[in-house]
């Protein structure tokens, strides 16, 4: 079975997007093992907000073609090959993670990650921790009321103090 990975930055208190919504505190300097990762890809997973941002950027997203699902409930239809998710997302995720391929990677939005985690469908986290105290913003987590265990797969710190985390979730138990 096919793994789903949550990849993505983060700020060191926890936040995926500044107060407006922006990212520019990300690093863009080194590769900090995206090359590697996108070997090991060939599906990705958005929800509506992350989309939308993706199909504003100029030039693209500098990322390689693979199979993209959108998740979402209010768009009506998708660009370029993307394929809607509107249903019922647990079965539609176990059905895409049961199909031959290589691992799937959780891009982006907080509440399809949310959800994800609720239903115990993530199986990794990659997290690019970046030395930076946002204050505010999105946070990366909201609203889980359960405990989620992990095992720390991998760690790597890079001269510019970014901290790559890879975490396999051990299962989730009530609080």
């Amino acid at each position: 079975m096919r793994k789903l990975i949550l990849g993505l930055a983060v700020s060191l208190d926890s936040f995926i997007e500044g107060p407006n919504g922006e990212y520019d505190w990300c690093f863009t300097d080194q590769d900090y093992g995206m090359t590697e990762f996108l070997q090991h890809v060939d599906t990705m997973f958005m929800g509506r907000k992350s989309y939308e941002l993706t199909q504003t950027m100029k030039g693209g997203t500098g990322l390689p073609k693979m199979k993209e699902y959108i998740f979402s409930t209010t768009l009506r239809e998708t660009k370029n090959d993307a394929i809607l998710v509107r249903g019922n997302i647990e079965e539609e995720v176990k059905r895409i993670k049961s199909e031959k391929g290589k691992d799937i990677w959780l891009f982006g939005g907080a509440s399809l990650t949310n959800s994800l985690m609720k239903l115990y469908l993530v199986d990794e986290l990659w997290l690019a921790v970046h030395p930076i105290l946002l204050g505010a913003g999105k946070p990366l987590f909201s609203g889980n009321d359960k405990r989620i265990h992990l095992t720390l797969l991998e760690s790597k710190t890079y001269d510019s103090g970014l901290v790559s985390l890879k975490y396999k979730l051990k299962g989730a138990k009530p609080k």
